[in-house]
């Protein structure tokens, strides 16, 4: 389905499970899709831990580009198709690469109970002085980073909300098997803690 955003209208792709007990929400990378391997892989451990996903297609590739929007415009894009889901179930944000960093960007916005990021980019390539650290650590909830062992991007480190799951490959996290494991090892938990939350 489309949805308006303040800068053109996005796609989201739903893959529903029956009486889901919470919404998985997650972008794509700069240059890629939703089709990415480890959204793939996520969405099918998602899926079987009784969560729902919504695949987000930011508005510049609806609209047939392949450059990125500015931050600002992806976030604010972002929060326009969190909020239409609604706020009937638990929402996990996240998302690969700069879909994920706008995840944690925007996570207390909509209200995010947790976070996954997959292949987060913590610095350019060869630049590890640019660090993005810190929007990682501005999360406050449970986070799960699914990162290359020889991501170019560099490896972040654990902290005291985030686990970080180190996988063969680079950046582009094409073992699907291991990014689906880590996903479906540390998502029941979080789907526990926030179905028994109080509203």
């Amino acid at each position: 389905m489309k949805v308006e955003t303040p800068h053109g209208p996005a796609r989201v792709h739903l893959h529903g499970v029956d009486d889901p007990a919470a919404l998985l929400v997650l972008g794509h990378g700069a240059g890629g899709g939703v089709s990415a391997p480890d959204l793939v892989a996520a969405t099918h451990a998602a899926n079987e831990a009784a969560v729902s996903v919504a695949l987000v297609e930011q508005p510049y590739r609806v609209a047939g580009r392949r450059s990125p929007a500015p931050a600002r415009q992806l976030d604010a894009a972002w929060i326009a198709v969190v909020e239409h889901l609604g706020d009937e179930l638990p929402i996990i944000a996240g998302g690969r690469s700069a879909g994920a960093r706008v995840a944690c960007r925007t996570a207390e916005h909509v209200g995010a109970g947790a976070v996954l990021c997959l292949a987060f980019p913590v610095h350019p390539p060869g630049k590890p002085e640019k660090t993005r650290l810190d929007e990682l650590d501005a999360v406050k909830v449970p986070t799960l980073v699914v990162q290359g062992e020889s991501d170019p991007f560099g490896m972040p480190p654990p902290g005291r909300r985030r686990k970080v799951v180190a996988v063969p490959g680079n950046h582009s996290l094409r073992s699907a098997p291991a990014v689906r494991a880590a996903v479906a090892a540390w998502l029941p938990a979080q789907v526990k803690r926030l179905s028994s939350a109080p509203a």
